[in-house]
């Protein structure tokens, strides 16, 4: 009896470890983008006028779109969450595959959006935005480095995402074991935290 007691005692301080340091990686990862905000309100209030003519060269309505996706990807998630919790297995391989498409759909918006501002020479290290002056080069190089960070963050997101879907269709991700679905939940709401964050930011201000 005792020995079941410690084991139990030991598994939920494992979980409670593992879920501690999911958390604080999502601290750190929101202090360097706290860093990357401030020095976007930097550069912006030294260089107005450079930045609002910058920023009508995006794509509001992608920048609503990646929005909206990007909100839909994360209640998928959380559902997917529940019905791993709940037990119901072929409910969280919906919703986890959901995910899966919606946040693809984000990758695809972004790639048009990158390649929009490419093909007129809108790029860090271009002549065309190098002749514009140094406000629009500061734009477009927080831009890019900004919205390439969050999506490398959200295909590391698609990375974890798929390997708890595969664990769920082989029945070893289950309701009682579901630490590794909180985890993935957590790192996927933080992209999409992120997200919020950067859209009014480029695309609003």
């Amino acid at each position: 009896m005792s020995q079941s007691l410690s084991m139990t005692g030991s598994i939920s301080q494992k979980k409670e470890s593992t879920l501690s340091g999911v958390w604080l990686f999502i601290f750190i990862e929101l202090l360097l983008f706290a860093g990357l905000f401030l020095l976007y309100g930097v550069y912006r209030y030294k260089n107005p006028v450079a930045f609002n003519l910058a920023a009508d060269e995006l794509s509001i309505t992608s920048g609503v779109a990646n929005t909206i996706i990007i909100l839909f990807a994360s209640l998928f998630m959380a559902y997917s969450t529940i019905a791993v919790k709940k037990g119901n297995k072929m409910a969280a391989l919906f919703w986890l595959l959901g995910t899966l498409f919606v946040g693809f759909m984000f990758l695809v918006n972004r790639y048009y959006e990158w390649k929009g501002r490419v093909d007129f020479g809108l790029f860090p290290g271009s002549e065309e935005l190098a002749r514009l002056g140094h406000g629009d080069v500061l734009f477009f190089g927080l831009y890019f480095f900004m919205t390439g960070l969050h999506a490398l963050h959200l295909i590391m997101g698609f990375v974890y995402l798929t390997y708890g879907t595969v664990k769920v269709n082989n029945n070893t991700l289950t309701a009682e074991n579901p630490a590794l679905i909180e985890k993935v939940g957590a790192y996927w709401h933080l992209a999409t935290l992120i997200w919020v964050l950067v859209f009014p930011l480029f695309y609003l201000l």
